[in-house]
């Protein structure tokens, strides 16, 4: 047996002996957060309430809200591996993730805010035909959240199979269902209420967890980051290399490419994830969005600086192939850094290792709690509500179609997510962004900037960059071709790159553009005037 492995059993092992304290940290935080979701769901009367909170939540506690929604398991466990494995390139999702809040912020948060009510396609529908754009806004929110799901779900395998030393594949799609169950009841039972909250006390545990494991790495350096960077470089293998641009996009001139269109998808898809923008609806007014994501910016940065010292303390203190052994994509490097730090036979090691893999949970269930209410609040309000009762259902009906929808979604995903747990959360994730960029972003950004746009603008922007995206990530080596791949033992990937954003981003708003151009309909004026005055001043404002 290598000695990666033997630390990776020790790892394992170090797990078992303490897995009393595991299974408690994980139960208390399971337990707790159920209790404010029973709680908030005795709150929920109406649709405002299960879609958007009762738009009763403070800039300060949205804001930290968002960053519990956004700080996913691609952030702490993803990011991680990929700066331990990768080093510079992998810091590299830390800044893209950061820069697309700027893009959120002075693009979308406010107009947003004041021209919807609970949804996207509240936005998209407000000066066009209701059911043809209602049914796109609906079918492209779910399957952005869904891809975001697979991430959020492979995370979760690969973490409670760590601790729990479960090995078998059988095992691990157990735990993948057990996650699905608990957000189905998270979302159904609390609505946006109950997963606000959840995401709120998610968001102070991660923060409160990275700070410690901040501080212990800078410890252990004496508080000298270039000490820090030099050992992580030396222990890599790969010496200077490991702290310049190219170790992972550098080789060739695709993965060159590949570099610049994950840059695109981060930067740009922020403000069309559907699980982020449905946030803004839960505050009272524009300022508040406006404060809410400033707030979010703060907290996210900061949070994204620390990663610094996680992915870089992780490949300084624990072997490139003990990393690999753990995980292939590295997914394990937070946790493993957590046992280094405390001691890898010690039971502060045991300690440190669960109560980071419990925020690590923590945030799995918070962020799949918001991606499958931004989902299931998409079918409820938009294609049950306005396509198929034709605006004619009772609130009641809806929330109960939202219920029914989060169970549905859940399924899906848990079927998905057994697919995709050996995959690096951080690349699924960045697939998700790429998908929204280019179905969403346009569609937004036409609507609420461009006169002339028109229904038939907006199906082709949604469905074209939906169907190219997802197109080139079906026949990309994410899915076959490749060892890391989804099916590694057929090779249908004639897409060299691993994101699809260079093409589908601008293919999106192109289409719009196009069909726009070609089609008949005369856009309303008096519509997209009253549109304007609302999103830029929110006079008439939900």
């Amino acid at each position: 047996m290598s000695p990666a492995m033997t630390h990776v059993q020790l790892a394992a092992n170090e797990a078992s002996e303490h897995r009393p304290l595991i299974i408690t940290l994980f139960a208390c935080f399971v337990v707790a957060t159920l209790f404010i979701t029973v709680w908030a769901g005795r709150q929920t009367k109406d649709a405002a309430d299960f879609y958007a909170g009762g738009r009763s939540f403070s800039a300060f506690q949205n804001g930290l809200a968002v960053s519990g929604d956004y700080m996913s398991a691609a952030s702490f466990l993803g990011i991680a591996g990929a700066i331990a494995l990768f080093g510079y390139d992998g810091f590299l999702y830390s800044i893209g993730f950061l820069v697309a809040w700027l893009v959120a912020l002075l693009l979308v948060a406010e107009p947003l805010r004041n021209s919807g009510r609970y949804t996207m396609g509240d936005v998209l529908a407000y000066r066009m035909r209701q059911r043809p754009v209602r049914t796109a806004a609906g079918t492209s929110t779910i399957v952005v959240s869904i891809f975001y799901l697979l991430a959020q779900m492979a995370g979760a395998g690969v973490l409670v199979s760590l601790l729990l030393g479960i090995t078998t594949d059988a095992g691990k799609i157990l735990i993948v269902a057990l996650v699905g169950v608990l957000m189905i009841v998270y979302v159904s039972i609390g609505g946006m209420k109950g997963t606000t909250w959840v995401q709120m006390v998610k968001a102070v545990l991660l923060i409160g967890g990275t700070i410690l494991i901040t501080f212990l790495v800078l410890l252990k350096f004496n508080f000298n980051i270039s000490d820090l960077l030099g050992k992580a470089a030396e222990n890599s293998g790969k010496g200077a290399a490991f702290l310049e641009p190219g170790l992972q996009y550098g080789a060739t001139g695709t993965s060159k490419l590949d570099f610049i269109s994950l840059g695109i998808a981060l930067v740009l898809g922020t403000a069309g994830l559907p699980h982020i923008l449905i946030r803004f609806y839960t505050v009272p007014n524009a300022k508040a969005a406006r404060k809410s994501v400033n707030w979010a910016i703060g907290i996210i940065g900061g949070f994204y600086l620390m990663t610094i010292a996680l992915g870089f303390g992780a490949a300084a203190l624990i072997s490139q192939d003990e990393i690999i052994a753990s995980n292939p994509s590295g997914n394990t490097a937070a946790p493993l850094l957590a046992l280094h730090l405390g001691g890898v036979d010690s039971a502060w090691g045991a300690i440190l290792l669960a109560t980071i893999s419990a925020v690590a949970f923590a945030t799995i269930l918070a962020v799949v709690a918001g991606l499958t209410l931004a989902s299931s609040s998409s079918f409820a309000h938009d294609i049950y509500a306005n396509v198929i009762k034709k605006g004619q259902a009772t609130e009641k009906e809806e929330i109960r179609a939202a219920r029914l929808a989060t169970i549905g979604i859940g399924a899906v995903s848990i079927l998905l997510g057994a697919l995709a747990r050996d995959l690096n959360v951080a690349g699924l994730v960045a697939l998700a962004f790429a998908v929204a960029a280019s179905a969403n972003l346009p569609t937004i950004l036409y609507s609420l900037f461009w006169k002339r746009f028109t229904t038939q603008g907006a199906l082709w922007s949604i469905y074209g960059g939906l169907i190219v995206a997802v197109g080139l990530v079906l026949f990309s080596p994410v899915v076959s071709g490749d060892p890391k791949a989804m099916f590694p033992d057929v090779d249908f990937a004639w897409f060299p790159l691993k994101n699809p954003g260079i093409i589908s981003i601008p293919f999106g708003f192109l289409m719009g553009w196009l069909g726009t151009v070609l089609s008949k309909e005369e856009p309303d004026a008096g519509k997209y005037a009253e549109l304007e005055v609302r999103s830029l001043t929110g006079t008439g404002a939900h």
